[in-house]
């Protein structure tokens, strides 16, 4: 999978489908040679005879630095002829940040490298580790790539290593840099933007002359703009073309950037965002960055999506969940908010059992002073007041129903109006004299003092240790202000908001760790934090706030480019629904819901006859079929930003089984008939559509299709295919 040219210094790394080549030239420089569909070991030979010298000057030339500027690189240098953007901007002590990094050494390495307190892939065949040796100063750099044989995903990232006695101070230290070539055709961006209840809704955009940046300033990925950043090539679609996807592993502030310079080459980086960043390396020091995950696809952005969700569910999602069934969930705060008793939640649980669903979340409001939004955040103390006999009478319940139990947390908040703040004022992320920003009547714990995170891990470990609670749900419901931290000195603030998502990582370990029987799903005010770092930790993420289910079948739409449909959290919730006003059928927000792991979020008590019937059914449905949820290839069939329809399949790994669910958003009179064609099977096999009691071979329905149903507003239709053995 890694093989050296020794004559020629190249380097060609291959996985599944992708080839991914670079040559030390003749000044000792690490030039990018191509990242595209799969290559021969020989064909590195090529490649350093055909491209290797076409921007730079022979060696020996004393102008040849300032040919860098054209020169596909594998990492951006700064000051010295290449006037794009820097990958690793280094400053010494006399102030001085120019370097010219050259190759010393490499070693290839069987399997993963870890990563000191951050996520990282579990899994790797082999990892490519190249050093570069500063001329102008004692920074080193080591660029590490891990492949997988059976994957279409790389893995980058770098470590800067300060081997002098003085001190240094990065900048700018990104994950990753790689070119693409003028093709002789526009590349396009694709980015998943928006907002609460709004996420990854993608946006594609001509990539024109200059620097398209996306990121977060609010010191985690956000809803604004998920961390990944998708390039096309001209014509790339749903299911071909060729597209490049760059997803950062890391889930504080983060930048990726696509420069587009003159030549019409585009350069491609990012990790750790680095306008406030400004980290000190001390003599003998290492700072190492998050991992980010590139993968190419000549099979479009379904094609890009499947090899993304292979990836996070074989290296990143914790092993002991990935394809284990997950917890089907009740969660009561749409149903009561703040205002319940055990009563409320008793005649819930007792109404759930009868229902087949296995899990009662206890949401938001069960400890401290926790009446409102304005108080008893960080006192993860059981109100008694309102729980009478605390959360035991509630898990007692459950256990006396056959129901597990589940409880939410949110670790990372405090409110002034607290015990917690009272002892500790300075604990929360502000600036003594300076007015604090507040959202949500909250302020934001300082995760990157160890006293904090483990004052934290105590508290939440407390109640965890003294009751049954089998499942965690951790939210975090504010962005980031101030940026400021009494730990440190003034010129190390540059550190801090790393240092918050080390903490945060920290105490997500930890709990992990110490409590493996327990499931954590992961939330940010929905998904404010749904990324590669999180799903290390969480295997499923609330996916969002907004649970109506037309909008929902953008949101999960969006949200699955990159990340599987397993570690979408998904729940039907109550009508008229409580972010849009919109009623929508109870069938409809089932089926929508069956996409991801599947749950329930609404009073049961007030639902007729009929839809506790529905609900039950529904449950009963979704355990036949949740393997392909957890194990099954992705292919999205209508596209919700484009029409009047919604559509995505599931397809089983062996292609003997799949799983259609589709929505009609608008009746429309006199419509004529539309054909849906289906993907992702067998041509040869003879498949049975249960629904429709149609039998026909794959080749049929992916050739010619499958007429559309008609429906009512918000209609949706599910259908199971298998196999017929001939």
């Amino acid at each position: 999978m890694i093989s050296f040219g020794k004559q020629e210094k190249s380097f060609l790394i291959s996985g599944k489908h992708y080839s991914y080549c670079m040559y030390v030239n003749a000044a000792g420089l690490l030039q990018h040679l191509y990242y595209g569909k799969k290559l021969a070991p020989a064909d590195a030979a090529y490649l350093v005879a055909a491209q290797g010298n076409n921007v730079m000057p022979e060696a020996g030339d004393p102008n040849y630095e300032m040919a860098t500027d054209r020169m596909p690189a594998e990492l951006g240098s700064f000051g010295r002829g290449d006037f794009r953007t820097a990958t690793v901007i280094a400053t010494r002590e006399d102030g001085a940040s120019m370097s010219r990094f050259r190759y010393r050494s490499h070693q290839i390495v069987k399997g993963a490298l870890p990563l000191a307190g951050m996520p990282c892939a579990r899994k790797a065949d082999e990892t490519l580790i190249l050093t570069l040796k500063d001329d102008f100063s004692d920074a080193e750099i080591d660029l590490r790539y891990s492949v997988s044989e059976g994957s279409d995903v790389l893995v980058r990232s770098l470590a800067v290593r300060n081997a002098g006695k003085g001190k240094l101070s990065l900048r700018r230290a990104f994950s990753f840099c790689t070119e693409l070539p003028d093709v002789c055709g526009t590349y396009s961006a694709l980015r998943l933007a928006g907002e609460w209840g709004q996420e990854c809704t993608p946006c594609v955009t001509p990539l024109g002359e200059g620097i398209l940046r996306v990121g977060s300033l609010r010191g985690y990925s956000s809803h604004e703009m998920n961390p990944f950043l998708g390039i096309l090539t001209e014509g790339c679609g749903e299911r071909t073309g060729e597209c490049y996807g760059f997803a950062l592993l890391y889930s504080g502030s983060y930048a990726l950037e696509a420069e587009r310079a003159n030549g019409g080459t585009v350069r491609v980086q990012g990790g750790i965002e680095d306008t406030l960043f400004c980290w000190t390396l001390g003599a003998g020091e290492t700072f190492e960055t998050p991992q980010a995950a590139l993968c190419f696809s000549a099979e479009g952005l379904g094609g890009m999506s499947r090899a993304y969700h292979d990836f996070f569910r074989e290296a990143i999602i914790p092993p002991k969940n990935v394809y284990a069934h997950r917890p089907v969930v009740i969660n009561n705060w749409e149903a009561t908010y703040f205002d319940f008793d055990n009563e409320k939640l008793f005649a819930i649980i007792d109404e759930a059992a009868k229902l087949g669903i296995d899990t009662f979340v206890l949401d938001d409001g069960w400890f401290g002073s926790r009446n409102n939004d304005r108080a008893g955040l960080g006192d993860w103390v059981v109100n008694e007041k309102k729980l009478a006999g605390g959360l035991k009478a509630v898990i007692n319940r459950c256990k006396q129903r056959g129901l597990k139990f589940g409880l939410w947390f949110e670790p990372e908040m405090v409110n002034e109006d607290s015990d917690l703040y009272r002892a500790h004022p300075d604990w929360a992320i502000c600036k003594a004299g300076v007015e604090p920003c507040r959202s949500r009547n909250q302020l934001v714990l300082d995760f990157s003092r160890k006293e904090v995170v483990d004052h934290i891990f105590e508290s939440v470990s407390k109640v965890l240790r003294e009751n049954e609670i089998s499942y965690v749900k951790w939210d975090k419901n504010r962005c980031i202000t101030e940026n400021f931290t009494a730990s440190l000195p003034a010129e190390r603030q540059g550190e801090f908001l790393h240092r918050y998502t080390l903490g945060f990582y920290d105490l997500a370990k930890r709990l992990t760790e110490a409590f493996p029987h327990v499931f954590f799903e992961g939330c940010a005010g929905g998904g404010g934090r749904f990324d590669g770092g999180a799903l290390y930790y969480f295997p499923q993420i609330w996916t969002s706030d907004d649970t109506d289910a037309l909008e929902r079948t953008k949101i999960q739409w969006g949200t699955s480019v990159v990340y599987p449909v397993s570690s979408m959290s998904c729940h039907v919730s109550i009508c008229p629904n409580h972010q849009t006003g919109r009623t929508t059928p109870l069938q409809t927000r089932g089926a929508v819901a069956s996409l991801g792991a599947t749950g329930y979020e609404l009073d049961l008590t007030k639902l007729s006859a009929e839809e506790k019937a529905e609900i039950a059914a529904q449950v009963a449905r979704y355990r036949k079929m949740d393997g392909l949820v957890l194990q099954g290839d992705l292919y999205r069939l209508a596209d919700p930003f484009r029409g009047n329809y919604f559509c995505e399949m599931l397809v089983s790994k062996d292609k003997r089984k799949a799983y259609i669910v589709g929505e009609r958003f608008r009746g429309v009179p006199n419509e004529h008939d539309r054909v849906l064609r289906l993907f992702g099977l067998d041509e040869e096999k003879l498949y049975h559509i249960r629904e429709l009691s149609l039998t026909a071979s794959g080749k049929a329905l992916m050739g010619a299709g499958v007429f559309y149903p008609r429906l009512s507003d918000c209609g949706s239709w599910v259908w199971h295919i298998e196999e017929v053995k001939r």
